[in-house]
């Protein structure tokens, strides 16, 4: 079994900084990318940041220059630091990895989702 832990959630005034990590753990072979989605109330899960294993990062454009992902291969984590932080950006949001099982299947697994909350 796989699992994505996710911690770094909060509240924080708009204009504030916030960042989040995520760690796989369990037997896998790879991971082929890592990466954050969020879900708003009463909209529906759109994608953050992705990042590729040894490819380009991807950014929805509500939150390009302001969000920067990264990923430490080794430890097998992904981090979202979460800058000039608006109401909008509240919701829960969610690690998202697509890791290749010990019998070389691809399994997308998600973490437990953690609360972002904007004040203004």
């Amino acid at each position: 079994q796989v699992q994505l832990v996710e911690s770094g959630g909060g509240l924080v005034q708009a204009g504030g900084s916030l960042r989040l990590s995520c760690a796989a753990s369990g037997s896998f072979f790879s991971i082929k990318s890592m990466g954050w989605y969020r879900q708003a109330p009463g909209k529906q899960r759109e994608l953050v940041a992705v990042i590729p294993s040894g490819g380009t990062t991807n950014y929805a454009d509500s939150v390009k220059g302001r969000f920067t992902i990264s990923r430490d291969n080794a430890k097998n984590t992904v981090s979202l630091q979460m800058n000039s932080l608006k109401p909008e950006d509240t919701a829960v949001y969610y690690c998202n990895a697509l890791i290749v099982t010990m019998t070389l299947r691809s399994v997308e697994v998600w973490g437990q989702g953690t609360l972002v909350t904007v004040s203004s």
